[in-house]
Formats: C-alpha cells, sequence, structure tokens
C-alpha cells in the first residue's frame, strides 16, 4: 500500500509525537513541572522524523515536484514534422553526451503542435511561429510562464519533377499559383509540355501552408488544385511520381548534404529559384544557406523552440544546448542557419 504524506504534514506530526513523549516522560519537581525526553523516545523522535521525510521526497515525482535537471530525466517535446530531420539530429547528439537524459520526440503538424503543447502535454515545443498574445495571457492566468528562443532559420522549397523544363518563378508567379490566378504551367512559360499545375503541402494543419497565407494575405479556400497529403516525404514522392506538380517541403528535408536521406530526396527532384521583388528580377535563388542568411531567397522563417517549464529542467537544459554552441552546429550542418552563432559567408568563384 502506498503511503503519501504531504510536506505540511511533517511538522504536525513531529508536534503531535513530541507530545506524548513529553506527557510520558513529564516529572514534578518542586510544585513545577520540568520535562525530559528518554533516550529510547529521542531514538524513535529521529528515525520517525527521517522516516517522514523520505517517504515524502520518494513522492516527489508523483505529486508533482521536479524528477529531472538540465542533463538527465525523461521528456516529451512537440515538433512540427517539417523539422523532423534536424530535431533529430540534435536530441541523437544531445543524448549521446548525456546518457542519463531521455528525449521522445512527438512530430505532428503545427497546428496539433500548438494545441498539444497548450493542453501541456509537452513542456516544449518546436514550431516556426511563435504563440499568441490571448495564449500568453491564457499561461499566465494558470501561472505558466511560456519563454520563447529562435534556434534556426529556415527557408520553405518549391520542388518540381525532374523533367520538368520551368524551374525560375518570380515571385509574382509563385503569389498567382497560390492564390488561383495562375492554374497552368502554359501562363508561365506558353512553350511548356505540361498543362494544369497542382501544388502538393504536408498538412492541412501544416505551417507551410500558412506561411503562404500570410506571405500573400490570402485567408480564403485555397483553389481546387492546391491540396494535402500526410507528410513532407509524401509530397517528394508525389512530385517524384508526377511532371505537373509543385510540392511544398521544409529546405531541412533537402539541404544536409551529408545525410543519406536528403541526398536521396534531392537526387529524385529539382528545387526551384525565385527572384526577389523590386530589386533584381533577373537574378533568380534558391533555397541555400547564403540566400537564407541574407534572405535573397524569399521564403525564409524563423523556428522557434518554445517552453513551458516552472523549473529548470530537462527542457531548460536542452534548449540551452541546442542554442549554444554546439547545438548550432549541427543547424549549421544541416543546411540552416544559426540563430545565435555568428557565421562567415565565402563567396566561391565558378
Amino acid at each position: 500500500m502506498n503511503i503519501v504524506i504531504k510536506f505540511s504534514n511533517i511538522a504536525d506530526i513531529i508536534r503531535r509525537f513530541l507530545y506524548l513523549q513529553v506527557e510520558n516522560g513529564k516529572m514534578r519537581m518542586q510544585g513545577t513541572y520540568r520535562t525530559r525526553l528518554r533516550p529510547a523516545g529521542i531514538r524513535i523522535l529521529v528515525i520517525a522524523a527521517l522516516s517522514v521525510f523520505l517517504v515524502s521526497c520518494n513522492q516527489r515525482g508523483r505529486s508533482g515536484f521536479p524528477t529531472d535537471t538540465p542533463t538527465s530525466g525523461k521528456i516529451r517535446i512537440l515538433a512540427d514534422e517539417s523539422f523532423k530531420p534536424l530535431i533529430d539530429a540534435e536530441i541523437d547528439v544531445f543524448m549521446g553526451l548525456y546518457a542519463n537524459a531521455t528525449i521522445e520526440p512527438i512530430y505532428k503538424p503545427e497546428v496539433d503542435v500548438v494545441n498539444d503543447f497548450m493542453n501541456d502535454s509537452a513542456r516544449v515545443m518546436v514550431t516556426s511561429r511563435k504563440l499568441t498574445d490571448e495564449q500568453i495571457k491564457y499561461l499566465r492566468d494558470t501561472l505558466i510562464v511560456a519563454r520563447t528562443q529562435i534556434f534556426a532559420y529556415d527557408a520553405i522549397a518549391l520542388v518540381l519533377n525532374k523533367i520538368n523544363p520551368d524551374s525560375l518563378f518570380s515571385l509574382e508567379e509563385v503569389k498567382g499559383i497560390f492564390t488561383g490566378k495562375i492554374t497552368s504551367w502554359k501562363q508561365i512559360n506558353k512553350k511548356s509540355p505540361l498543362d494544369n499545375i497542382r501544388v502538393i503541402f504536408d498538412s492541412p494543419k501544416s505551417g507551410n501552408i500558412r506561411y503562404f497565407r500570410e506571405k500573400f494575405d490570402y485567408f480564403d479556400p485555397l483553389p481546387s488544385n492546391i491540396f494535402a497529403l500526410n507528410s513532407n516525404t509524401e509530397v517528394i514522392e508525389f512530385v517524384e511520381k508526377n511532371k505537373d506538380a509543385i510540392g511544398i517541403v521544409s529546405v531541412n528535408w533537402i539541404s544536409d548534404t551529408d545525410d543519406s536521406v536528403s541526398n536521396a530526396f534531392m537526387s529524385r527532384i529539382r528545387v526551384a529559384a525565385i527572384s526577389q521583388p523590386y530589386l533584381d528580377e533577373t537574378s533568380y535563388y534558391r533555397p541555400q544557406q547564403g540566400f537564407i542568411y541574407d534572405k535573397s531567397y524569399p521564403f525564409t522563417r524563423e523556428v522557434y523552440m518554445i517552453k513551458r517549464e516552472s523549473h529548470i529542467g530537462l527542457g531548460s537544459g536542452f534548449i540551452n544546448w541546442a542554442t549554444a554552441e554546439q547545438g548550432q552546429r549541427i543547424v549549421l550542418k544541416s543546411g540552416l542557419v544559426p540563430a545565435t552563432m555568428p557565421i562567415r559567408l565565402v563567396q566561391i568563384k565558378q
């Protein structure tokens, strides 16, 4: 049988025990009372007090007290499925360095990630959007302070079938595609052998499609030729098999040149280049590190780590590590841009 004794009861238990011992050890001397605890009573008192304290300490985990440290314990974190390759790499290295730490990532579409975080399903989430003012207020009303840290700079890539001859787009053409004004490849290139355009993204609850809605200020129902699958992987597979498709994926799925999965994806599709509006519409930029850093590529975004820990536990430790030098080097290696580590751009003449 489990016995749960709260800290608030400890003083009362000891006080009652002392009272009984004093009553049993009273000695009347010269008309006044003097008290003395017998040696056996003292030993019993010490043992009882220690027992109560140890029972209480052992119950800390069950009673909501912290059971982890910045480098040990077990937690779950929520992450947008778009960032799975990067977050997997960060967790693998962190757990390799700290053997007593276990981090279980839960990957979901952005809407589900934020909802689960608000419902206290995990202490940490990784997403491309901040909490709204209303969400921050709701957490504060429940005595939770959410802390947000920019972790990396990402980009959204437009991926095409390998044989598609048209891989250069102006920003206005991309806007026309997402708002339904451009529905055919021949509207982009009259000589295109392809007909209708199909745009594929990862989920109806995706942060990828939210990004383009906000970018182009378009909140009407999506055109009928734009539809969702179930993951970034499925988007790439669909584009590989369909000549007329444009896929929308986070660039971290295809940017790590040392990763076998990323290289396999890149060998099966091609990445579109986009011109800069108003500045130089004759130059086109792909979502490469340097162009994400200086925002020459127009579809860039921040990646946030947000925590709701009320103590300095494993969630805090992981975020601090991921935004420090070792974690930021993993961001750099993945092909994204570190948010807290200075980088140097090198121009290579070809």
